[in-house]
C-alpha cells in the first residue's frame, strides 16, 4: 500500500483515538516507521499534530457529555468534580493568616520574595512592586 494511503488512514484513527500505539494497531504501521516519518517529513508532522488535537477535543468532548449524563444521574462524585473544576467557590484553597502587622519588608525577606517569585516564573519587575504594595 502507497505510504500515502497508509499515512491518511493513520490520520483519521488518530482523530478517533488520540493514541498512537492504538492508530498504529489500527492500520498495521509500526510506531518506528510513524516516528521516522514524523522526523522527516515536516508536512506529515503538522499534520500528525492537527490529528492528535482534533483527537484530545474529540475525547474530552465524549468524557465532559458522560460527565454531565452523572450529574443529571446525581451522581456525588461527579457533581463534586465539576464543582471543584468549574466553579470558583468550590475549589481547593490555601488561606494563609497572621496576626503580625508588618509594614515593610527587611532586606533579607526582599530576597527571599524574589527569590520565590523567581522559582515561580513570576518574577517581572511589576510583579515585586505589587508584592511590595501589599505587604
Amino acid at each position: 500500500m502507497k505510504k500515502s494511503k497508509l499515512t491518511k488512514q493513520f490520520l483519521e484513527e488518530l482523530q478517533k483515538v488520540p493514541i498512537v500505539q492504538v492508530a498504529c494497531e489500527k492500520t498495521g504501521i509500526s510506531r518506528n516507521s510513524i516516528y521516522r516519518w514524523r522526523k522527516d517529513d515536516p508536512p506529515f508532522a503538522k499534520a500528525m499534530d492537527e490529528a492528535m488535537a482534533l483527537g484530545v477535543a474529540f475525547v474530552n468532548d465524549m468524557s465532559e457529555s458522560q460527565l454531565l449524563t452523572m450529574i443529571k444521574e446525581k451522581n456525588w462524585s461527579a457533581i463534586s468534580f465539576w464543582l471543584r473544576h468549574r466553579n470558583d467557590n468550590y475549589k481547593n484553597k490555601l488561606e494563609i493568616t497572621t496576626a503580625e502587622d508588618i509594614q515593610s519588608l527587611t532586606p533579607s525577606q526582599e530576597k527571599v520574595v524574589r527569590q520565590a517569585l523567581k522559582l515561580a516564573s513570576l518574577t517581572k519587575s511589576q510583579s515585586l512592586k505589587q508584592v511590595k504594595k501589599h505587604v
